[in-house]
């Protein structure tokens, strides 16, 4: 069975459409979309169902090479209507399993070509000998994305609904399910599509007015800057939105904080609901950090328990809590552990004092000891933070600061609107809320028309690499080799 994994990343997407030609940014596809392909289009390992999907030109007259209807003549199959039959071997004579057929003819198929598919019982072998059967009648295996890949090179799909396949498919919660399955269906191209008309509409105003301005055809310099306002207004909600999508796809990471022996270890063991941590009454015991994913409602974190951040004499010691530092000044949010059971010191405060610009929650560790902490003074530097007395021990709290975790750290997002689930968009969402950025300050230092104007024409190059209409190999290669076989 032919393998994609061993391919070069590079070389997938050119092999995969054959690449014959890039015009003004638009590509051609080769002989190879002519190929029939075929795939499991259900996940590994036995099930009660598996489905194997064909697309192609010759979808059709392999599947009849294969399927054995039971009641029904081939020519009397309709499209889109089950059929009870069995998966038949030619040459050996042979019966492999009861399945059903369908299938969509072209252009009513997922990927605008006919498409076949076969649902049978979800034996692994039995998935596999179709698929063997079907590329041995004459099929191609399907690279990863294939599928998807024909839908949006048939202009089924734009790029974003493509990768809202994928992002559906990957889900890790019902609320990032349902921002795909919105995307998948046009939402968010159709606020793309929006945000290009009214620039060209701008353009078009614009330009009228220094082609023809005996015709009074132009815009007023402040209806203008009032357009361009608008969309950047709109651009910057979309890409603030990233940071709620990066919370659903990626994971935000979250740095446990303190001096040496506070309870970071024990903290990072009762959120895991694990023993991942070695927890010593010794200082130091943690000499690196370590990194673990935990799930709070619709939203990832991935939490490292750092080394004690104080001052060392041990050589591997140093390096740890270096490396932890770092660790702590690069991530979205800080869990500061003080033990409370002790009399803070002048470290306690400085680590506070440190982090004090980064979103944090303060935790008094070890409450299920008499408290000797002056809470006041460690709040005083920063006196709007989240705080809470916690047991790692005990569990005293830990619900609570899930809870605290979700609503401090999880960017806020309206109900309804776009989310932004891929850094490919958000950077380009960058690029455009740039050249607004530079056409509006143009504008209203005083310049023409003509000058701020190019401006927002370099916008739309940026408009179409969201949406695929101006195809880049290397993107489409990436975004693709995601998906699985099958999709």
């Amino acid at each position: 069975m032919l393998s994609t994994r061993n391919l070069r990343p590079r070389a997938l997407f050119t092999n995969l459409i054959g690449l014959t030609k890039m015009n003004r940014g638009e590509m051609t596809a080769g002989p190879m979309l002519e190929d029939t392909i075929i795939a499991i289009s259900t996940p590994s390992g036995s099930g009660g169902l598996g489905v194997v999907r064909l697309s192609g030109p010759r979808a059709l007259s392999i599947a009849r090479r294969i399927f054995k209807p039971r009641r029904l003549r081939w020519k009397d199959l309709q499209p889109q209507v089950f059929v009870l039959g069995d998966i038949y071997d030619g040459g050996k004579k042979a019966f492999i399993d009861e399945a059903f057929f369908v299938h969509f003819a072209a252009p009513r198929s997922y990927t605008k070509e006919n498409v076949v598919e076969i649902s049978c019982h979800g034996s692994p072998v039995v998935l596999d000998e179709i698929v063997r059967l079907g590329t041995r009648a004459g099929a191609r295996i399907a690279h990863p994305g294939e599928f998807t890949l024909r839908a949006y090179l048939q202009g089924r799909l734009d790029l974003v609904q493509a990768e809202a396949v994928n992002d559906l498919i990957e889900a890790t919660s019902l609320t990032q399910a349902q921002i795909s399955l919105g995307q998948l269906r046009g939402g968010l191209s159709k606020h793309i599509g929006i945000l290009r008309a009214e620039i060209v509409e701008l353009m078009t105003l614009v330009e009228s007015g220094i082609e023809f301005p005996e015709e009074g055809l132009g815009i007023e310099a402040a209806e203008s800057e009032k357009r361009l306002e608008a969309l950047l207004r709109t651009v910057r909600q979309l890409v603030s939105s990233y940071e709620a999508g990066k919370a659903m796809t990626e994971g935000l990471d979250l740095a446990i904080v303190g001096r040496a022996n506070v309870g970071k270890s024990t903290l990072f063991n009762a959120l895991l609901e694990q023993e991942r941590a070695i927890v010593s009454p010794y200082p130091g015991t943690t000499r690196d950090y370590l990194r673990e994913m935990i799930k709070i409602n619709d939203a990832r974190f991935h939490l490292t328990d750092t080394a004690g951040l104080e001052d060392s004499t041990h050589p591997v010691e140093k390096e740890g809590v270096r490396k932890s530092g770092e660790m702590a000044h690069r991530a979205d949010g800080i869990l500061m552990v003080v033990d409370s059971s002790r009399k803070e010191s002048r470290a306690d405060l400085n680590l506070i004092e440190r982090f004090k610009s980064k979103k944090m929650i303060l935790l008094f560790s070890k409450a299920d000891l008499p408290r000797r902490v002056d809470r006041r003074r460690c709040l005083a530097p920063v006196r709007k933070t989240c705080w809470l007395e916690i047991s790692a021990r005990t569990g005293k709290n830990l619900e609570e600061l899930r809870a605290a975790i979700y609503d401090c750290f999880k960017p806020k997002q309206d109900r309804g609107d776009e989310v932004i689930l891929h850094l490919r968009q958000k950077l380009l969402f960058d690029d455009i809320a740039s050249g607004l950025e530079k056409a509006l300050d143009l504008l209203r230092k005083g310049h023409t028309d003509e000058v701020w104007t190019e401006e927002i024409r370099g916008i739309l190059p940026f408009i179409g690499q969201l949406t695929g209409e101006i195809r880049s190999e290397e993107i489409i290669n990436r975004i693709f080799s995601h998906f699985c076989v099958g999709k």
